[in-house]
Order: C-alpha cells, then sequence, then structure tokens
C-alpha cells in the first residue's frame, strides 16, 4: 500500500481524470494536511471510477449515499478506489476496516479519524459473520447471510455464493443456479436479524431468537439468476409490525442489477418474559 508522499506534478499525474476541483484539493492537502478538504478529494476520486448517470449523486455529497446500492461501488471497484486513496492522501488503510464503510457518510467519518490519529469510528448496528453466526439461529449449512447492517428500520446484508454449497450439484447438473427459493429465505434471514438487533421498540420487547417463523410471502418476483462467485446484495424494510406477526419488503441486488423483489415478506414471533428479557446474551 502507497504511503509515500507525492510531488505536485506527481499527485496531478495520479488524479488525471478527477474533476478539477479534487485535484487542486489534494495539492492543498498535500501541504496543509487540512482534514476539511478530504471531502472534496474523496468525492472527486469516487467520481473518477462511477458511472456518468451517478456522478449527479455523488456531487450532492449526502452522507447517506449508499456505495453499492445508490453508487454501483463493488469491492473490485472499491480496491481500485482505495489505492488512490492511499497514494493521494499518504495514508493506508487495512482491508478489515474496509467491511464497515457502506455509504458516502462512513467514508468520511474513517478518513477524517485516520488523518486526525483518532480511532477509527464502529458501528454497532454492523454485524461482521462471527457476529451474524452469534446471533441467527440458523447455522451452516443453512445460513445464506455474511454480514449485515441495521439502519432505523432496515438493514441490508450480503452472502457471497462460493459454488460450495451442496445443493448445487443438483440445482442444476452441470449449470449451477443459486435457488430462488433461497433467496426468499436470504431475505428472510436478513429480517430475522433486524428483529433480534434493532434499537427499535416497534416490537414491543426482545424477541424470541427460536421463536421466529416464516408465515407467507407475496409480491415475489425473480429477474435474473446468481450463479457461483455471485454476491447478493440483500436489503429488507420493516412495513409493519402487528405482534406476532412482522412484515417486511425485500430486495436483492447482483453486481448493481436486481435481482430479486418480495413486496411482503411474513414473519411471527413471540417476545421474551420479563424474566427471560432481563438474562444478557
Amino acid at each position: 500500500m502507497a504511503t509515500t508522499k507525492l510531488n505536485q506534478e506527481e499527485l496531478r499525474e495520479s488524479l488525471k481524470r478527477c474533476p478539477e476541483s479534487a485535484i487542486e484539493a489534494a495539492l492543498e492537502f498535500n501541504e496543509t494536511r487540512n482534514p476539511d478538504l478530504l471531502p472534496a478529494i474523496v468525492l472527486g476520486i469516487i467520481e473518477r471510477f462511477v458511472e456518468p448517470d451517478v456522478r449527479p449523486v455523488i456531487r450532492e455529497g449526502k452522507d447517506q449515499t449508499r456505495l453499492l446500492e445508490d453508487l454501483g461501488i463493488d469491492s473490485l471497484l472499491m480496491v481500485e478506489i482505495v489505492i488512490l486513496v492511499e497514494e493521494t492522501l499518504s495514508i493506508q488503510i487495512e482491508n478489515e476496516e474496509l467491511r464497515n464503510l457502506r455509504t458516502l457518510g462512513d467514508i468520511k467519518g474513517y478518513l477524517d479519524a485516520k488523518i486526525k490519529g483518532l480511532p477509527v469510528p464502529t458501528n454497532k448496528n454492523i454485524f461482521n459473520f462471527e457476529q451474524v453466526v452469534a446471533t441467527m439461529p440458523h447455522q451452516a449449512p443453512f445460513l445464506f447471510l455474511q454480514e449485515a447492517r441495521i439502519n432505523g428500520t432496515e438493514a441490508d446484508g450480503s452472502y457471497h455464493i462460493s459454488g460450495e454449497e451442496v445443493f448445487l450439484e443438483g440445482h442444476f447438473k452441470g449449470n449451477p443456479v443459486f435457488p430462488a427459493s433461497l433467496m426468499l429465505e436470504a431475505l428472510g434471514q436478513l429480517a430475522v436479524l433486524f428483529m433480534l438487533k434493532t434499537d427499535s421498540d416497534a416490537f414491543g420487547g426482545r424477541i424470541k431468537p427460536e421463536s421466529i417463523y416464516f408465515v407467507s410471502c407475496d409480491g415475489v418476483r425473480c429477474h435474473k439468476m446468481c450463479k457461483p462467485q455471485d454476491t447478493m446484495q440483500m436489503k429488507v424494510a420493516l412495513k409493519k409490525v402487528h405482534a406476532p406477526l412482522a412484515q417486511f419488503e425485500g430486495t436483492i441486488l447482483c453486481q448493481g442489477a436486481r435481482v430479486a423483489k418480495a413486496e411482503e415478506i411474513s414473519l411471527t414471533f413471540e417476545l421474551e418474559s420479563s424474566n427471560e428479557a432481563g438474562v444478557e446474551q
């Protein structure tokens, strides 16, 4: 990873397809290390790598803009962006730290802390694979959620199809396709994680993990197939709660393209008793 400080000529060459405002900000940052210049630099670098039709979204600079869903930045494109950010700012970015960066606001906060030498912000609503496994009643080989994040009444998560899933041997012979029914299962599992980890009081208390079951799914439409080495990017949004039912809508994207949508996923649940809720899990 690059940490050597570039001179002005090298910096201009490195940023040659970025907006001029980003280049000027980078040149000034190179001399002053002023963190106030970071948004202009980073947004300019991101703008260089994305498709022209989403560049106006970047220029708005809204913190809640999502890297994958709104800008089409997948993991490989993120690596290219990181390399140029490292080179421009003369900093190192660890791959593990990237897992928590989902929005433009995440990137701004992360880089601001790095430049100031402060601890990198952590988000208690982001769950890595180990935390997902510790939370979910579902376990391998029937867990189709590897990381997740809760944001208000929504949750997003992902599952990378390794190709080693045993059911792919028969679905289908010589042409492995991730089953549509398991796409819905994956969305349901993301909803389960939301129900168990949300700070919202919409459910009226703490839910028993072993009490959550699938009830129904309406308005389902599949737009394309998912195959080995694809990563499903999932999102569920809580629509309403009327105990013992919770209803969500869900979508799945793959490489920025819509794969599947479910207008209504209903799950049933039970709350823990007051004695059970007093026991920390």
